[in-house]
C-alpha cells in the first residue's frame, strides 16, 4: 500500500506562481511514475504532469513552458513547480503513483489551487 500526501497549494493572483509537493509513504521502492492530474467542477481528471523512474517526462499541452515536474527520490517526493498561473488553472490538484504502465493505482486526497485576483 502506498500513501500519497499533497501540500502547496493556495490562492494566487494571475501570472504568480505556486509549488505542489507530494510526499509517497509506503510500498514505494518498485513503481512505474508519479504525477499530477486536476479537476475542475463538471470535468473529467486531466493530467497535467508525469515523471517516469527511467528518466522521461510528459506536460499537457496548456501547461508547457509554465510547469516543471520534478522527484526528490531520496524523500519520496514528487513537485510540481507552476509558474505563469492563468485562471484557467485553478482546479484541484491529485498527486498520483502508477505501479505499472497503465492505469493509476494511488491518489492522492487532491489540494486546490485558484488563480485569481
Amino acid at each position: 500500500q502506498v500513501e500519497l500526501v499533497e501540500s502547496g497549494g493556495g490562492l494566487v493572483q494571475p501570472g504568480g506562481s505556486l509549488k505542489l509537493s507530494c510526499a509517497a509513504s509506503g510500498r514505494t521502492f518498485s513503481f512505474y511514475s508519479m504525477g499530477w492530474y486536476r479537476q475542475t467542477p463538471g470535468k473529467q481528471r486531466e493530467l497535467v504532469a508525469e515523471k517516469r523512474n527511467i528518466g522521461t517526462t510528459t506536460y499537457a499541452d496548456p501547461v508547457k513552458g509554465r510547469f516543471t515536474i520534478s522527484r526528490d527520490d531520496a524523500k519520496n517526493t514528487v513537485y510540481l513547480q507552476m509558474n505563469s498561473l492563468k485562471p484557467e488553472d485553478t482546479a484541484v490538484y491529485y498527486c498520483y503513483l502508477k505501479l505499472l504502465s497503465g492505469h493509476v493505482d494511488f491518489w492522492g486526497q487532491g489540494t486546490q489551487v485558484t488563480v485569481s485576483s
